[in-house]
């Protein structure tokens, strides 16, 4: 495929999303209830998806204290998703500064911007509306983040997005219409939920275009970075400070999480849909093997 025809077909994508997005967006602070009151029975994510279901520690928890952990687990990943989106605004506005204004795909990116400055704010006001910490990702993690917009560019860039973006998706549609589900958490899932798609179509396309042409070098760099990133994406969703708000001990809750099979599978299923995607596009292989299996997102068996 010739630079001009991926280039074409980058124009032709940008301007459909882009007729998307006039169509249809919402804007958080008119299509939420914020004054609502919240329904102290009802969980904010379920509660096979939480970090220590089935474990001792689980088992030790009274009904409301398990309520109040899948409240602070559901924050915790919900401003995760501030601390993505900010990586991704970064890491987007690079791309808008090297690209022409004109051009459908740079004001896309734009748009897309302006999407995810909304998420972040909905997502800063439902941690808010909860009174639960913005947690967002440990601090040398938060840190480490920083490298990535100056050290990311090409497949890996979008890979690293679309990784971020359909693990919230899939446990978000999993959620958005399940009534035991906190009525406020499904509104603001099912929000970000309609939205990601234009960016997941996006993305996608940009890993597929970015590609073929690979040097040996360049491909073995971009299967390292996206295995790297996701690893930290997996590993940060939990704050292991969530423990502490049902008196656990936030070292032991965190080493029980990762060695529960039930945290793992739910790990491997918010990667179910993109996994496929990056290993037919070449991303998953050598030398990002040992980052990818240690993310759960594929098991210990699985070649690339």
């Amino acid at each position: 495929m010739t630079q001009a025809l991926r280039t074409g077909d980058a124009e032709r994508t940008s301007e459909r999303l882009l007729k998307s997005s006039a169509g249809k967006f919402y804007d958080p602070d008119v299509d939420i209830d914020w004054g609502a009151p919240l329904d102290e029975t009802k969980r904010y994510i379920p509660e096979h998806r939480v970090s220590l279901y089935g474990t001792y520690l689980w088992d030790r928890l009274t009904e409301q204290q398990r309520i109040e952990l899948t409240k602070h687990e559901g924050i915790s990943v919900a401003t995760n998703g501030i601390w993505f989106e900010v990586m991704l605004m970064q890491m987007l506005l690079k791309e808008v500064n090297d690209a022409d204004p004109t051009s459908s795909r740079a004001q896309y990116m734009l748009t897309e911007i302006a999407d995810e400055c909304r998420h972040s704010t909905m997502f800063a006001r439902l941690a808010s509306k909860a009174g639960v910490p913005a947690y967002g990702p440990v601090r040398w993690r938060h840190q480490l983040g920083k490298v990535l917009p100056v050290v990311g560019y090409g497949p890996a860039l979008y890979g690293a997005i679309l990784v971020a973006e359909e693990i919230l998706d899939r446990l978000q549609r999993e959620q958005m219409n399940d009534p035991e589900i906190q009525p406020l958490m499904r509104m603001v899932n099912r929000i970000h939920v309609l939205e990601e798609a234009r960016h997941v179509t996006f993305a996608r396309e940009e890993v597929t275009r970015g590609m073929p042409g690979l040097s040996k070098a360049e491909l073995a760099y971009q299967r390292f970075l996206i295995a790297f990133v996701s690893f930290h994406i997996t590993r940060s969703i939990i704050n292991p400070r969530v423990y502490s708000a049902v008196g656990i001990d936030p070292k032991e809750g965190h080493k029980v999480a990762l060695e529960n099979p039930y945290f793992q599978e739910t790990l491997r299923y918010s990667g179910e849909k993109i996994m496929p995607f990056l290993q037919e596009n070449g991303l998953v292989g050598a030398p990002g093997m040992y980052w990818w299996r240690k993310s759960f997102l594929i098991g210990e068996g699985d070649a690339a």
